[in-house]
């Protein structure tokens, strides 16, 4: 007997994140925006697929071994050495990167037919192998869902002007589009992140979500609901892979019908669940469920 199809199907990097700390000794996670999407879906019980590519090595073995441990299906092309990222952590928590990766995904026929197309981050922008990535999107677009997190990396973005034409062109072809506020104002220095998101809005997506950490998050729809919630106030561990559970949470309520309001609500929470601990380490159904009832 064959087993279902996934759900979801996340596109995109693995990365080891080497977190360092003064004083610590480097602690490695496993990480990679759209890895974390794929993780947090399984942790919160959706069927996930991740396409992505890993080493034969101990950094590979590790995130393999992690998001399988979760229930993620990995599908991956093998790479002479698994993508890291040093992680330097400041006195609030917040992560700065410095990346060793590459992006060569090939084109890749899909094994069964997937409900829902996630991609972001460095590999839905990043030469030669976001060609690929947009490819099976194109290919898929209007009979699957398909979301977006740009994830910003300015170190891996190039010029700025080329980034937001690779970004918009993502935007363009998602349904369900998130992005920080940090993100916004890398991409469009000095405009405020509402008026992003309606000019994003204007490119296609139903909805377009924007976090923004403390302050909490809000998001927009093409037929003009605004919604917004506060943050969940938390001790901050670290900020690593907040985004990604937020964006997991999001999806996972989405697809469950839930108001957009409440899509919101079990997203910043996840993202408090997230970082009170150290880590990109979303929560479970469990938890989430006990987080909302309080």
């Amino acid at each position: 007997m064959t087993s279902p199809a996934p759900r979801f199907l996340v596109i995109g990097e693995c990365v080891a994140d080497v977190v360092r700390v003064d004083g610590a000794p480097d602690r490695v996670h496993p990480g990679g925006s759209p890895a974390n999407v794929a993780y947090g879906l399984a942790r919160l019980g959706r069927s996930a697929m991740l396409l992505t590519q890993l080493g034969d090595d101990a950094h590979g073995r590790l995130i393999r071994g992690h998001l399988e441990a979760a229930g993620v299906t990995v599908r991956a092309d093998a790479v002479e050495r698994t993508p890291s990222a040093v992680v330097e952590l400041d006195g609030d928590g917040r992560a700065q990167y410095a990346f060793d990766i590459g992006w060569t995904l090939a084109s890749a026929e899909l094994p069964f037919v997937p409900g829902h197309l996630h991609l972001g981050s460095i590999a839905a922008v990043t030469a030669p192998g976001a060609a690929a990535v947009l490819e099976l999107v194109e290919q898929w677009q209007g009979r699957a869902g398909v979301s977006y997190d740009p994830n910003v990396r300015p170190a891996l973005m190039g010029e700025r002007a080329e980034a937001v034409r690779r970004v918009e062109r993502c935007v363009a072809l998602s349904e369900v589009v998130k992005a920080s506020d940090e993100d916004l104002a890398w991409l469009y220095p000095g405009e405020g992140p509402e008026s992003v998101a309606r000019h994003w809005l204007a490119l296609g997506p139903a909805v377009v979500a924007v976090t923004r950490g403390a302050a909490g998050a809000f998001a927009l729809t093409a037929d003009g609901t605004r919604e917004e919630v506060a943050a969940v106030p938390v001790p901050v561990a670290d900020t690593v892979g907040a985004g990604d559970s937020f964006m997991a949470a999001f999806l996972h309520t989405r697809a469950a019908g839930a108001p957009l309001s409440a899509c919101l609500t079990h997203a910043v929470t996840a993202a408090a669940l997230t970082v009170s601990r150290p880590g990109a380490n979303p929560p479970s159904a469990a938890e989430l469920a006990t987080a909302l009832a309080r």
